[in-house]
């Protein structure tokens, strides 16, 4: 019985996915970000911006194909568990995946879905453009909708200019951005920034000295 529910939620995966590239392709997609007046490229970001990202979002982003099956294994058994969607385990490219072309309603068949734009986004861009793309999509709060309207509106300089304190910041804050809005609640979203500090000694990123 397990078995057959498994096939046609990969069924109807496959037939959400196929319905959404079908009516615009993914290189259409990502030439359509790419073409924002905003648009900040992966080399005006700073490192540590980059690195915190990748420590609170997606620590094997640029080991996986897409696709973490250690990330999504954690998540299904934290599900199961709790009889709900609880926890996502999306990739930073399946992240993108979803803003591209599905809502954020918590359905197994959207997740297949976007696993399946998750393969074809790895196949036509490198990880740094991935990334890049994945900042300019992604909601900070506060109506801001791409990293410079964010480090803009947030912090009134361009994503090259922050600071290290600013870039972990940012970092933290789309993970739910009307929680962690600095605008909002300024003592979350500091709360959140420590949290992305611990991810990043935990990734190997800084030194738990050097935190201060």
């Amino acid at each position: 019985m397990a078995a057959v529910c498994a096939g046609v939620v990969i069924y109807l995966g496959w037939q959400m996915y196929s319905d959404a590239v079908a009516e615009v392709p993914v290189e259409e997609k990502i030439a359509a970000i790419m073409e924002q007046p905003d648009y900040t490229v992966y080399e005006d970001l700073p490192k540590t911006y980059v690195d915190a990202v990748i420590a609170a979002e997606d620590r094997r982003f640029r080991s996986h194909g897409g696709f973490d099956i250690v990330s999504t294994g954690r998540a299904l058994w934290r599900n199961l568990s709790n009889r709900e969607i609880v926890e996502g385990g999306s990739t930073i490219t399946q992240q993108l995946g979803r803003i591209m072309y599905f809502s954020q309603e918590k359905k197994y068949t959207r997740k297949v879905a976007e696993v399946l734009v998750a393969r074809d986004i790895e196949k036509l861009c490198d990880k740094d453009k991935i990334f890049e793309l994945y900042v300019n999509t992604i909601y900070f709060g506060s109506g801001y909708y791409t990293v410079r309207d964010a480090a803009e509106g947030y912090f009134g300089k361009l994503p090259q200019e922050m600071n290290d304190y600013e870039c972990t910041m940012l970092a933290g804050i789309p993970n739910a951005p009307s929680v962690y809005s600095p605008d909002v609640n300024p003592d979350l979203a500091e709360e959140r920034r420590q949290q992305v500090l611990e991810c990043m000694v935990a990734a190997g990123y800084i030194e738990e000295g050097e935190i201060e």
